[in-house]
């Protein structure tokens, strides 16, 4: 492993710390939207999930995989989607179930560790025969997921991926759970939870009496929250499992295929403990960068239009790629 010295130069000074360099670029940083075509694909359980492609008609494609209830439509998303269409990829924005707008059909949604979708997202575009260079990319969640997803494959992860690059992931699931927990960032834990339960709500609808949805606002912390909602809507029977199997950190001693994990020292809710140095420090295959400032999934560049992230993957492209044409 090595720690990288990083390219950020950091935020504009206007925003101030962790919380401004989180919150603002989320809340106000618009990008116009890009004319994806959207495909939705059956899995094996009945169930399905939703593609947005960009085609340049390439033989290299970026996967990109959002945050906790993201979307293909997030501005973290649009940016390198927008970016790396114009300049010549194939560009795969792949929604979690339940996240595309229309509620999925089994009594199930998704988590940080949920690969098996994953999976049949990357298994579906290789079924195509069309690309000859993967990039995965992640953000939050999505970083998480592409990570396991990478340890799980370990030796057998398809030769047409040749890395994956992770922005602000919560490595260690439970930590960065106490995290959002504290008071300061209060704003993240109501944000979530508010947006989770009407989820959860809506499921309790399509699925009656498997839910006890009137114990929704009974729960104080994510752990209870979990154990009484995550855990059975994700087919976890305790929910020391669940934060074990949501972890990725607990896969990286399996990754054989370049990655990089980018996440700021001052991000809000992903604390620096989330990486264990000693079971990096010798890591053939994974790089760490942990620029000083740039909040969660943030990391504005001089105006807020521009999110250093694009050139971060820029630059992961041209090292796993070889440069543009």
């Amino acid at each position: 492993m090595l720690v990288l010295k990083s390219s950020y130069k950091g935020a504009p000074s206007y925003q101030l710390n962790g919380h401004f360099q989180t919150l603002i670029p989320g809340l106000f940083r618009k990008i116009e939207p890009v004319p994806y075509v959207r495909e939705r694909i059956d899995l094996a359980d009945g169930d399905f999930i939703d593609l947005d492609w960009l085609s340049n008609n390439s033989d290299q494609l970026l996967i990109l995989s959002h945050g906790l209830e993201g979307n293909s439509t997030r501005q973290y998303i649009l940016g390198p989607a927008k970016h790396f269409s114009n300049k010549g990829w194939d560009i795969l924005s792949w929604n979690c179930r339940s996240c595309s707008e229309e509620l999925n059909r089994n009594f199930r949604l998704y988590y940080h560790g949920d690969i098996i979708d994953f999976e049949s997202v990357i298994n579906h575009v290789l079924s195509l025969k069309k690309y000859k260079k993967i990039i995965l990319i992640g953000f939050s969640m999505g970083g998480s997921i592409l990570s396991k997803y990478l340890g799980c494959k370990g030796n057998n992860v398809p030769s047409e991926i040749l890395g994956g690059l992770s922005f602000s992931a919560p490595c260690d699931l439970r930590a960065s759970i106490k995290a959002v927990e504290k008071k300061s960032n209060w704003i993240y834990n109501y944000w979530f939870k508010k947006m989770l339960k009407e989820k959860i709500t809506a499921k309790s609808k399509q699925f009656p009496d498997k839910l006890d949805i009137n114990q929704l606002d009974n729960h104080q912390n994510w752990e209870s929250f979990d154990r009484e909602f995550s855990c059975p809507l994700n087919g976890f029977s305790n929910v020391e499992d669940f934060y074990e199997q949501g972890s990725c950190k607990n896969f990286f001693h399996l990754v054989k295929t370049p990655l990089l994990i980018v996440n700021a020292l001052n991000d809000p809710i992903i604390p620096n403990t989330c990486i264990n140095y000693e079971q990096l420090k010798r890591h053939k295959y994974i790089n760490v960068e942990y620029p000083e400032s740039g909040g969660h999934v943030g990391f504005t560049e001089h105006k807020l239009e521009f999110s250093w992230m694009e050139s971060k993957i820029e630059e992961f492209l041209v090292e796993q790629t070889g440069p543009f044409a």
